[in-house]
């Protein structure tokens, strides 16, 4: 394995290679774009680099499922860390190009909910088409095949293009949430403000099956911060959960979850606990009465005292 190469959604000049280049030690890696989200994951597969950094959440449409899916399936990785990136547009043009003149437009997917109302009002006759990153829709633009693309201004440079509009953003304050994925290990020791990561298979479909899902971690006093379903591909109906879950693995409440979650569900993928991005311990919420691990434990001596005969 290249323990110095880490892997992104490329090509250069994407949101995620600026994400990636906020992590400390991305000054001594090897940074590597990759055409796509399930390329860079196999990156780290193969051994070919040490971790990826991906676009898992955005603030208006939720979960990238591009990033979901291939967390879900295949060979299992684990998340390290999350960064959040405040996300601006700019429209991308060939140098001479007037606003009249976009006739056709490209970015990611994941940008056209962020942008689509800016060009209902400027660009009501644009024909919008996907690219495989904002990135890449800037190349496609310096190549002749789109008139604009909606990118990060910092991106015009190294494409040769010039930013015709810049600050566009349908939702203010938006952010992407990415992830530095790598190969399964132990997880980092807990910090008070972290996160974990699951994948979840129902078991037979029948009346309740999700709420008997959620009431291990309600229960519990784990507060959830992200549930997102995804087919299985096995059939209509079929489906799977993404759970983002306040809390650490080692954290008895989350871990008891988790357990039960295994009980009842035929598959269970752990993706990882690791720090929240811009949130320090002192800042994350009082936990309920009665989930702290202090209370855990006590619970558990009081058990084993009875069990032992003693009062």
């Amino acid at each position: 394995m290249s323990a110095t190469r880490y892997a992104y959604l490329g090509p250069e000049g994407t949101f995620t290679e600026v994400a990636l280049r906020t992590l400390p030690e991305a000054a001594t890696r090897e940074l590597v774009p990759m055409v796509s989200v399930p390329a860079a994951l196999d990156a780290v597969r193969s051994g070919s680099a040490a971790a990826a950094l991906v676009p898992i959440e955005n603030s208006v449409e939720g979960g990238i499922t591009t990033t979901l899916d291939e967390l879900a399936t295949g060979e299992p990785l684990m998340i390290y860390r999350e960064v959040l990136l405040s996300i601006s547009f700019a429209l991308l043009v060939r140098p001479g190009t007037e606003l009249s003149d976009v006739k056709s437009v490209t970015a990611h997917p994941a940008a056209q909910p962020q942008v689509r109302n800016w060009m209902a009002a400027h660009l009501p006759d644009a024909v919008w088409e996907s690219a495989a990153s904002n990135a890449d829709g800037a190349r496609l633009v310096q190549e002749g095949r789109y008139d604009a693309a909606f990118a990060g201004e910092f991106a015009a440079a190294t494409y040769g293009l010039e930013p015709l509009v810049t600050e566009i953003h349908d939702a203010e304050n938006a952010q992407t949430r990415f992830v530095l994925v790598g190969r399964p290990a132990r997880p980092a020791a807990p910090t008070g403000a972290d996160k974990t990561s699951v994948v979840i298979w129902l078991g037979e479909d029948q009346p309740g099956a999700l709420l008997e899902l959620l009431q291990e971690f309600a229960v519990r006093g784990v507060n959830l911060m992200l549930i997102q379903s995804r087919p299985t591909g096995a059939g209509i109906g079929n489906y799977c959960f993404a759970v983002d879950a306040e809390g650490h693995i080692a954290d008895r409440r989350v871990g008891e979850a988790l357990m039960g979650l295994k009980r009842i569900c035929p598959n269970v993928r752990f993706l990882g606990s690791y720090p929240r991005a811009g949130v320090e311990p002192k800042d994350v919420r009082l936990l309920r009465p009665g989930t702290s691990d202090a209370e855990f434990t006590e619970a558990a001596d009081w058990l084993a005292r009875n069990l032992d005969g003693r009062v």
